[in-house]
């Protein structure tokens, strides 16, 4: 396809809107850390340790690594639009649940249900491969994503002043009323791209092994999930570094949590203008190394002593710069390997990014201790960020013996 099909905004005979998309993968984003300033309030509610209320972080993502393995190929069997209704409605009852838990467990449990709202990350990727080819799809995720990274940058802040304004469940409020307007909007606009495929899903499930032998796909998914490491492993410590060992209040800890994400806009922005020009691999390397380089200024003012709060968490921008130019890139990647499975490639893609982050987001909570300040934090996300590098470069060294040996 060479040029972008026809859209009429609110026609679901038509494609969807960029807003419309933009709006579903924002409610992803918003649903990740609009709590996390409320997070020692919520430890105080159901009597429980700060530790176990942060593992609804990394609960979160490990259920988003699992359902996007499960929906990219049922999506590619049964169309976007009905895996993606029925998944937002799941999220909408989900946060409700969530609200009026009882108990620590069943909030969790809750909570996992939350991650179906991430099949709007993943199909909308999805949704845009099947519109328009691989060097356009880079960049109009990369537009999607940059007006989705307004969500991040406020919602923490946003989250931080209901939580002190209204209580914790104020902000799961937010989330189930966002919820049922975004499903009014897809029954509106949300036109289907990709008719009902051919075979069973067991047939669909089938695709994955012939993506998991691709070395490219391998390796764009490898420079997804690494680069993508450093923001989980922030989430999944940032909150406890802000508020245990800087002693930040919930509304100001909501507005520097939001620091990744005013870098991620910026990022954005970058990858949708030059994409087209320099080309996705060199993009992905570009991002990968500013996170590298930021991170590696956060280190060494660490050993000097001269990280304050704000020069801590201001730096973080760095990794949402690099993030911002690298991921829209590496997805596009991905997608591109085999694009009559955008679906199911961008769901185990997901998955292996969602999955890491998950990981590294549950160990990074072991590791921090007011002993230990903020350092293993800032180490675990600059390992991260250089094995990015490291998977970026051997795609492109791939590439460069492939094209000698034409």
């Amino acid at each position: 396809m060479s040029s972008a099909p026809e859209v009429r905004f609110l026609d679901p005979s038509t494609p969807p809107h960029i807003l419309t998309l933009t709006l579903m993968t924002g409610l992803a984003a918003l649903s990740m850390n609009v709590f996390l300033p409320s997070l020692p309030d919520m430890a105080e509610y159901f009597e429980t340790d700060y530790r176990v209320m942060q593992l609804s972080v990394a609960v979160y993502l490990a259920m988003n690594a699992v359902l996007q393995i499960i929906l990219g190929p049922v999506s590619d069997r049964l169309g976007r639009r009905p895996v993606l209704m029925a998944s937002f409605t799941v999220y909408v009852v989900a946060t409700v649940g969530c609200i009026f838990a009882p108990t620590t467990g069943i909030f969790l449990a809750f909570r996992i249900m939350q991650a179906f709202v991430v099949t709007g990350l993943v199909l909308s990727r999805a949704v845009i491969r099947d519109m328009v080819p691989a060097d356009k799809a880079a960049s109009m995720i990369a537009y999607v994503t940059m007006g989705m990274s307004l969500v991040p940058m406020a919602a923490p802040a946003i989250g931080g002043i209901m939580g002190q304004a209204f209580g914790w469940q104020s902000t799961f409020w937010l989330q189930a009323v966002l919820g049922v307007a975004i499903i009014w909007l897809m029954s509106r606009d949300l036109g289907e791209t990709h008719p009902r495929g051919e075979g069973t899903l067991r047939d669909q499930l089938r695709a994955y092994p012939e993506l998991l032998r691709s070395p490219r796909f391998w390796g764009y998914s490898a420079a997804a999930m690494f680069s993508s490491g450093a923001f989980f492993a922030y989430l999944g410590g940032a909150p406890f570094v802000g508020n245990e060992l800087f002693s930040i209040e919930a509304g100001m800890l909501g507005l520097l949590l939001g620091m990744p994400a005013v870098g991620y806009l910026f990022g954005n922005y970058i990858a949708g203008r030059y994409s087209p020009k320099f080309g996705i691999n060199a993009m992905i390397l570009a991002g990968a190394v500013t996170v590298v380089a930021g991170l590696s200024v956060v280190l060494l003012a660490l050993f000097l002593d001269l990280a304050t709060p704000w020069f801590f968490f201001g730096m973080m921008s760095f990794v949402g710069l690099g993030n911002g130019m690298a991921l829209p890139n590496a997805n596009s990647g991905l997608l591109s390997v085999r694009p009559e499975l955008a679906g199911s490639a961008s769901g185990l893609g997901g998955a292996m990014m969602i999955g890491g982050g998950a990981a590294i987001s549950a160990f990074v909570g072991t590791r921090l201790t007011h002993e230990s300040g903020p350092d293993p934090l800032v180490w675990l996300m600059l390992a991260s960020s250089v094995f990015a590098v490291l998977s970026v470069v051997v795609v492109i060294r791939r590439e460069k013996k492939l094209a000698l040996s034409a």
